[in-house]
């Protein structure tokens, strides 16, 4: 089943603005000025393999902001026919394309709780009176807990972090 794009309809004033967005490069993030431009070629009539293949992006992310921008389309109508301030209009416009909120819930420690695991990570076991000859998950997060660096921690979780920063724990002798 073949899709059809989403209409996209850009006022004068919207282009004006839109357009400011894109040529102002060194005052705009990248990404908004993407989709300001993805905005303008579609309200231009380009299709989104076309979009897709001028701007270096998949269409999927063409076909995102084109809905998004229709989505919203009504809202901004209406704020222009409360002729409401530039300034108020461009922040309207560019809450269009802020990202939505990601899944999952907020981050349970912060980095400078993590920085803390990891060093208590480079440390040999035998410091902290350990008798073991290498850190484990289990025997670092008791470690941390112990040290209050963080109220409760699993080992699965300290495992996790290991991996992501791609880091060895240290053996005795070698560290």
């Amino acid at each position: 089943m073949l899709q059809t794009a989403c209409e996209v309809t850009v006022t004068g004033r919207q282009r004006a603005l839109l357009e400011k967005l894109v040529r102002h490069a060194a005052g705009t993030p990248h990404r908004l000025r993407e989709r300001c431009r993805i905005v303008l070629m579609s309200a231009d009539g380009i299709n989104n393999i076309q979009q897709g293949y001028e701007l270096g992006v998949d269409r999927q992310r063409v076909r995102r902001w084109r809905r998004r921008w229709a989505a919203h389309g009504p809202r901004l109508a209406a704020a222009e026919a409360r002729a409401v301030s530039d300034r108020e209009f461009a922040e309207l416009m560019v809450g269009v394309f802020e990202d939505e909120p990601r899944p999952g819930g907020p981050p349970k420690f912060t980095a400078e709780e993590l920085v803390q695991v990891i060093a208590v990570a480079c440390e040999p076991p035998a410091d902290s009176k350990r008798p073991v000859t290498h850190w484990t998950p289990r025997e670092l997060a008791a470690e941390v807990v112990k040290r209050k660096i963080v109220t409760s921690i699993s080992p699965r979780h300290i495992d996790r972090i290991l991996k992501k920063t791609q880091f060895a724990p240290t053996r005795a002798g070698t560290g």
